[in-house]
């Protein structure tokens, strides 16, 4: 990906909307859980000792240089009040079972910034150990300084009191913190893949990158199509969006045509699974609706889907007309229940579909069929690893090549279109197939209040 675009990002992002709301409930909870059930709450209490010369303590006067020498003392004083020695000495006059490491841990001794003065605190799951043990290290610190140095230059200032609440309640700092988290992980997971994201999409500038033009964009439907269901939306709901979207298509297509008779139309795809069949049969459709004779030829011998789509048996098509004297080719087709509209199934899956359609009869066929409808529309196999759309590509006026938004690599729209430019076919565009309306700005709305229409509502 050669550059960032914030507003497509943002776009993607809306994919994850789940994803957060999920981690970042599992994240506070698991946190809240934590806080309350798990954590132990340590309670602090604080005292402070300064550290001076005798004879300050006494009320004699005392100099900068006396300042200066009670602050470079700090440090070292420091040390002594952390020392094995203290620490020792205080679990002993408090009876603790503690080691003086452990101890240490409870411990942070520090010097206040450009004072003489050392913070003493000390916590512990019970307050009122923290306040004894905050008091003890100061009584034993001074006593510990008086036998080293024979001086009493160190004196509490304040007594450590019990603490009423605990120091590490930090419960909405740490939801907060699991929010943030728990954002920025799914963010950047989602910035990874939207940055790796190697496919096509509706809203990039297919002809700068791919020389080609954008035919059609049809629309995303959520009624997910089971076996027996009526695919041939442009018929059963013609003033669905998604209806609509295939009559643009069909649009398109008769505009690129205004210098030339358009007669034969190849739809394919890069990979099986973007919606090529679903395409081509509504799109005959749409034409047939125009007042168009057409003809629609399940042209994919390895998989055709045609006889499924319109609910009839396989058993003689394409593939048995070829076998067989084309002047028959009526025998093969048959008519359907939309006006205008008749249909060629693919027959039986041959051994070699390659060879059959780069044949001459096939050629010659084609040319036939073109002489008696208005449209031919073929639907090929897809183009990605076989040759059979290729060839095909090289008999027709137009084709198209459908891709599934957001889905289809542009490696592979990329290898289509160089197969089918090699054997001089003309590609009329891309179509996008299912196209989320919402990244797309499409609005969700439809021609009438049909109830029937409603049902594909996205």
């Amino acid at each position: 990906m050669e550059e960032i675009n914030i507003k497509d990002f943002l776009n993607y992002l809306k994919k994850y909307i789940i994803a957060f709301a999920v981690l970042i409930f599992v994240a506070v909870l698991g946190m809240v859980i934590y806080d309350v059930k798990f954590k132990t709450p340590l309670y602090e209490a604080k005292t402070t000792v300064v550290i001076a010369k005798s004879d300050a303590l006494e009320g004699t006067a005392t100099s900068l240089n006396d300042i200066n020498a009670s602050q470079k003392l700090v440090t070292t004083y420091g040390e002594i009040a952390k020392s094995e020695l203290v620490l020792n000495k205080v679990i002993e006059n408090l009876g603790l079972s503690i080691t003086a490491k452990d101890l240490s841990k409870k411990l942070t001794i520090k010097p206040v910034n450009d004072t003489s003065i050392l913070s003493i605190s000390a916590k512990d799951a019970k307050p009122q150990v923290s306040a004894a043990i905050a008091n003890e290290i100061a009584g034993v610190f001074a006593q510990t300084v008086a036998e080293i140095y024979h001086s009493d230059n160190v004196t509490q200032l304040s007594v450590a009191e019990t603490p009423e609440t605990s120091a590490n309640n930090t419960l909405l700092r740490d939801v907060a913190l699991a929010t943030v988290i728990a954002v920025l992980l799914v963010a950047g997971f989602a910035f990874l893949r939207f940055y790796l994201d190697d496919t096509v999409k509706h809203n990039d500038d297919v002809e700068k990158v791919f020389g080609l033009p954008r035919a059609g964009r049809i629309s995303r439907y959520d009624v997910k199509f089971k076996k027996g269901d009526n695919e041939l939306i442009v018929s059963s709901l013609p003033k669905a969006i998604v209806s609509e979207n295939i009559k643009s298509l069909r649009t398109n297509l008769q505009f690129t045509a205004v210098d030339k008779d358009l007669k034969t139309i190849l739809v394919t795809s890069t990979n099986a699974g973007e919606g090529k069949s679903f395409v081509s049969s509504n799109l005959a459709i749409s034409f047939a609706q125009a007042d168009k004779k057409v003809l629609l030829v399940d042209c994919d011998l390895r998989k055709g889907r045609v006889n499924k789509l319109f609910g009839v048996l396989n058993t003689d098509g394409l593939s048995n007309l070829l076998a067989a004297n084309l002047q028959s080719f009526k025998k093969h087709i048959r008519s359907t229940k939309i006006e205008n509209l008749d249909i060629m199934t693919s027959g039986t899956y041959p051994p070699n579909p390659s060879e059959l359609l780069a044949s001459k009869k096939n050629k010659k066929l084609i040319q036939m069929l073109s002489s008696h409808y208005d449209i031919v529309i073929l639907d090929g196999a897809p183009v990605g690893g076989l040759a059979d759309s290729v060839i095909l590509s090289s008999l027709v006026d137009e084709t198209l090549i459908v891709v599934k938004d957001g889905a289809t690599a542009r490696a592979d729209l990329t290898a289509a279109k160089d197969s089918i430019d090699k054997v001089g076919g003309k590609i009329a565009g891309i179509v996008f197939n299912m196209v989320d309306r919402k990244s797309s700005k499409y609005y969700d709305y439809y021609y009438s209040n049909d109830n029937e229409s409603k049902r594909i509502r996205r």
